[in-house]
């Protein structure tokens, strides 16, 4: 029983006839996909919820036994770190007028000290000159300009940036870069 149809029927069947059922099919069957869809979704979200808040959970524990691990480590070194996370005192360190050196020092590094023992300018005595620096307007400059200005100083000039560095803002960019420069490096 299957007649062979002409083509205006094929291309009736195929442009009309079957959107139209695919409509109506659509229509009846719609609901029922929104709510199969709605159930796996919902039933998936669940799944991947407490997925997540157990490996958060899990992160969370992992973080806390780390952070008492590395305490636990801190309190091992004892007296080689201050309780505030900077290096401890030694022993026959200046005491009393190094806190309040040096005098102008826009609240950065002020407690710094003069580590290696030469040219004691910052423990109390008045502020040294930056006139002398061979780098002109020294005290308005940041430390990466200073830095890119120090590959071209003599050792002595290089000394006295160092000193006066030291005794004033004590900047460890600067500082680092002229110990480099006076070792050669």
């Amino acid at each position: 029983m299957t007649e062979r149809k002409s083509p205006v029927d094929q291309a009736l069947d195929l442009l009309f006839f079957a959107p139209l059922g695919l409509a109506l099919t659509a229509a009846e069957e719609l609901p029922k996909l929104i709510e199969k869809g709605r159930e796996r979704a919902t039933s998936q979200a669940g799944l991947y919820r407490m997925m997540g808040q157990f490996a958060v959970s899990e992160g969370q524990q992992r973080a806390e036994r780390l952070v008492r691990q590395a305490q636990e480590r801190l309190g091992d070194l004892g007296g080689s770190v201050g309780g505030n996370g900077e290096p401890a005192p030694t022993p026959g360190a200046a005491t009393g007028s190094s806190a309040a050196a040096p005098p102008a020092s826009n609240g950065s590094q002020a407690g710094t000290s003069n580590s290696n023992g030469s040219n004691g300018a910052g423990a109390g005595g008045p502020r040294p000159s930056s006139d002398a620096l061979a780098i002109p307007g020294y005290d308005t400059l940041s430390a990466p300009q200073v830095v890119q200005r120090l590959a071209g100083l003599s050792p002595d000039e290089l000394e006295a940036v160092r000193a006066y560095e030291t005794a004033t803002r004590g900047r460890k960019t600067i500082l680092s870069r002229v110990a480099q420069l006076q070792s050669g490096a």
